[in-house]
């Protein structure tokens, strides 16, 4: 079952012991051999040891160590009755994006192991996250470090029993502030002699080496070098062309190459805004994801666009680490980040997971001087070319024909708006010859009117 050939310098999944429904959940998701950090790091997690990994996404880390928590879960079922809000793992991402990203890989992966997965974050009703924890047993929590400690004040939940802490992206974590909470949700869980614990940094920085050093206890160390996925799973193109060109090389390359699923980013909130509005007079389906968009609507957007429902996805860096979306072939930095780093995050939304695929980034006038940065970052030097001159032709805007009826009653729900004009009967408002009566009593009303004496 789950057979899979035996390649040079490859790792199979079903080499590693793996109960079967894991195997099988994998085999779905059409996984075959393991990345070079789960090859590494798989083989003494699921012996129970630490693990510190750096490692952005985009290399399987996810994947890595929710196989070690779906395996220690199967090896080590609990019996007898489970008390609300008492998960058995528990994960902690920085934003909201990544915490969705790790439950829909863990529901992916979990499919044959019947675990209940919660995600826990802010900017969504907080009532019904609540009665999620309240309901069946939790077995893992995957948790932004706020909404989880508004729900630990509350007494909603009760971490004493965690088996598994992971913390996903430390470097972050810090740049955002959420150090002083983390601390705080480490110290509830149980000692770490008594606890798996698995730390991910993308960076590695005296405060990353320190946190890791307190919270876990003689961790396996891999490290995963961001240039090495830049470089190998993705073919960079850098464009030279003027700020004015942008738009007719970015249109030319969507259209002229069929592009049905492109990720565009930019470096501000109205650059987004702007950039999406030009694409829609210009009929390509696009959507807008950035800080300033409501919670709600940015995890709606992201359904669709992952669908294949939103052609071009318009975004800030809100955008740039922690979404994985399937056959995602094309990233496009309509404007250069101004810091390196970004610029690895933003195109490992593409070629993930030792799959291949494309950066297309313009480098205008402005943002040519960010470059000598980003090649030293990677390691590589990047080869600018000009576009070709039917790349730099735009069309005219088409022209916005109005909906005519037989095309409204082809469309689902259409019904004919009814008149809401009524007849005017005499005496009403409507009619020209209306007087008001005033507030007049009925007798006042047909009294008849006395003449005023004549001075």
């Amino acid at each position: 079952m789950f057979q899979v050939p035996e390649e040079t310098g490859k790792t199979r999944f079903h080499d590693l012991g793996l109960p079967v429904p894991i195997l099988h959940a994998i085999a779905d998701a059409g996984f075959l051999y393991c990345t070079p950090i789960q090859a590494e790091i798989l083989p003494a997690t699921l012996k129970g040891r630490d693990a510190f990994g750096r490692a952005q996404t985009g290399t399987g880390k996810t994947a890595a160590f929710l196989i070690t928590v779906l395996n220690r879960m199967m090896a080590n079922p609990l019996r007898g009755k489970r008390s609300p809000g008492t998960p058995r793992v528990l994960i902690i991402a920085p934003t909201r994006e990544l915490v969705m990203q790790i439950a829909d890989e863990a529901r992916v992966l979990s499919k044959y192991c019947h675990v209940s997965i919660v995600s826990v974050f802010g900017g969504m009703d907080y009532e019904k996250q609540r009665r999620k924890l309240h309901g069946s047993p939790v077995d893992i929590i995957v948790a932004t470090p706020g909404r989880l400690l508004d729900f630990k004040r509350r007494r909603d939940l009760d971490l004493k029993h965690v088996e598994i802490l992971i913390l996903d992206e430390a470097d972050r974590m810090l740049d955002m502030g959420f150090i002083p909470d983390v601390r705080q949700i480490v110290y509830s869980t149980p000692h770490k002699d008594k606890r798996q614990t698995m730390f991910f940094s993308a960076t590695l920085t005296p405060d990353v080496t320190r946190l890791s050093a307190s919270w876990t206890k003689d961790p396996v160390s891999v490290e995963i070098e961001p240039e090495q996925v830049a470089v190998d799973t993705v073919e960079q193109v850098v464009y030279i062309v003027t700020t004015d060109e942008k738009f007719a090389l970015m249109y030319n390359i969507i259209t002229r190459n069929n592009l049905q699923r492109v990720l565009v980013f930019c470096n501000r909130r109205d650059e987004t805004r702007r950039l999406a509005g030009m694409l829609d007079r210009y009929r390509i389906h696009c959507a807008v994801l950035s800080g300033e968009v409501p919670q709600k609507k940015r995890i709606r957007t992201l359904e669709q666009f992952k669908a294949g429902k939103i052609r071009v996805l318009v975004a800030t860096d809100v955008a740039g680490r922690g979404i994985h979306i399937e056959d995602m072939d094309y990233v496009i930095n309509y404007t250069l980040p101004h810091d390196p780093e970004d610029y690895v995050h933003r195109i490992g939304r593409t070629g993930r997971a030792g799959a291949v695929g494309t950066s297309i980034s313009f480098a205008c006038e402005e943002d040519s001087f960010y470059l000598p940065a980003i090649e030293e970052f990677i390691g590589r030097s990047l080869q600018c070319i000009p576009p070709e001159d039917h790349f730099q032709e735009l069309p005219p805007v088409p022209r916005r024909r109005k909906p005519k009826q037989e095309d409204l009653k082809s469309r689902a729900g259409y019904e004919p708006k009814k008149s809401s004009r009524k007849k005017m009967r005499s005496g009403s408002r409507g009619n020209k010859n209306y007087r008001p009566q005033g507030n007049r009593s009925p007798r006042a009303r047909s009294a008849k009117p006395t003449k005023k004496p004549t001075p």
